[in-house]
């Protein structure tokens, strides 16, 4: 799943959730052993009006006058293999029990596909090409993975948020060789190591998408950024303004947008009145019980809530069951420390007063049906980027390049080769 501030509501929502469906479930089947180990023998006697009683008693006024005819209940314990079900309330405790159990033990994630269709071409996690790592100064190592031929078109990509680079594994199959497709980890994401200052603003990650293209370029490239992608190849333009044109011929903003997340997503109005009361105390509180969350990240998966997420936000109805396991499954892999402290990050950033200055080509590619960041973001972009086009992904949400990923790969191999040297040849095919 795809990260962005507002989303730590439903992450602690659907945490909370789970860990209150094994609390009844526990609760359930504590109370069943209890009934069906104790029998409760009543024992008529005659007992005097205020006697101290010394048996557990349920008292049943027997007539007026100085004595009363009280009925005693003495417990009795007996083995669980005398138990026998029936249409009782201990049966349906057990059964109530031992389905909640079994839902959030791994029940939900296997019947939730089942309302899915299966994919001929499902995403997988694997890694391949030429690796390189890459230190920072602030002491994170990045993870880089360069595919195709080395003297091709170079196309560096940048995943969202809360992912990894085995997010293209599409772009990858598809167009891995045409070009020279860069795929690299986010710090602190996939396998780069973050930095030592727990420094995750989108700033720090444009110097990182510096390095990597002075590491593993020839010549300009293409810069294509996902969500959070995007904002760092925005941020990237402004740092370094003076020398883009000469390193980057042409930029792909993918379902991203130029400003502060919460204020162009769907809700807008609601997310940001939250954000100092309620949204950034959470990411405090997710950076500080970690351990909890990644716990209730795996129970949402198990009970299937994770993945239902996921499709409602991610995908507008064309997803098969294998993409919608493969988005969910960044969510277990991501540590959450680091998740909220991105997340920091990204309610820090703005890059509205940075995209006239921007001369590159640009292509801006949107959702219809996107609500993460609503389409009229990417408006705004080609509004305001003087050089930019604007294409919809339709229908689409924010793994649009997933969901739609034949018309996505199509839109970004003509661009590339719209904006790039023809420095020899490249040769075709699809392969990872």
């Amino acid at each position: 799943m795809i990260f962005m501030p507002f989303q730590i509501l439903g992450l602690w929502l659907r945490g909370l959730v789970a860990l209150a469906l094994i609390g009844l479930a526990a609760y359930l089947l504590r109370e069943w052993h209890q009934r069906a180990t104790t029998v409760y023998e009543p024992l008529p006697a005659a007992v005097a009006a205020g006697e101290p009683q010394t048996d557990p008693v349920l008292q049943k006024p027997g007539g007026a006058g100085p004595r009363s005819e009280v009925v005693v209940r003495r417990a009795r314990a007996v083995p669980l293999s005398e138990w026998r079900p029936g249409w009782d309330v201990p049966t349906a405790m057990l059964a109530g029990g031992l389905l909640l159990a079994g839902l959030a033990a791994g029940g939900g994630s296997l019947a939730w596909p089942l309302l899915r269709r299966r994919g001929d071409d499902e995403p997988s996690a694997d890694r391949g090409g030429v690796v390189e790592r890459i230190r920072r100064p602030d002491g994170s190592e990045l993870q880089v993975e360069m595919y195709g031929p080395a003297e091709a078109p170079p196309l560096v990509v940048v995943h969202g948020w809360g992912s990894d680079a085995t997010e293209w594994y599409y772009l990858k199959k598809q167009l891995g060789g045409r070009f020279r497709l860069i795929t690299w980890d986010l710090p602190g994401l996939g396998l780069s190591k973050g930095p030592d200052n727990n420094d995750y603003s989108v700033e720090k990650m444009a110097r990182d998408l510096e390095a990597v293209i002075e590491r593993t370029a020839i010549g300009p490239v293409v810069m294509l950024g996902h969500s959070i992608g995007g904002m760092i190849c925005l941020t990237y333009c402004r740092l370094f303004h003076e020398t883009l044109a000469a390193k980057v011929s042409g930029m792909i903003l993918v379902h991203t947008t130029p400003t502060n997340p919460v204020r162009t997503t769907q809700y807008s109005g609601l997310y940001t009145a939250l954000q100092k009361p309620v949204v950034e105390p959470l990411l405090y509180l997710t950076i500080g019980l970690a351990p909890l969350v990644w716990l209730m990240n795996w129970l949402s998966y198990l009970n299937g809530s994770l993945q239902r997420s996921t499709a409602k936000s991610s995908f507008a109805g064309n997803e098969t069951r294998g993409q919608v396991d493969f988005v969910a499954r960044f969510m277990l892999k991501a540590w959450p420390a680091v998740l909220a402290r991105g997340m920091f990050g990204m309610l820090r950033y703005d890059a509205s007063a940075t995209l006239q200055t921007i001369e590159i080509p640009t292509l801006v590619v949107s959702g219809d049906r996107d609500t993460t960041t609503l389409p009229e973001a990417s408006e705004w972009m080609r509004r305001d980027i003087p050089n930019a086009r604007l294409v919809a992904l339709a229908p689409a949400r924010h793994m649009g390049l997933i969901e739609r990923n034949d018309q996505f790969s199509d839109l970004v191999a003509e661009f590339v080769n719209m904006h790039t040297p023809k420095v020899g040849s490249t040769s075709a095919g699809r392969s990872l």
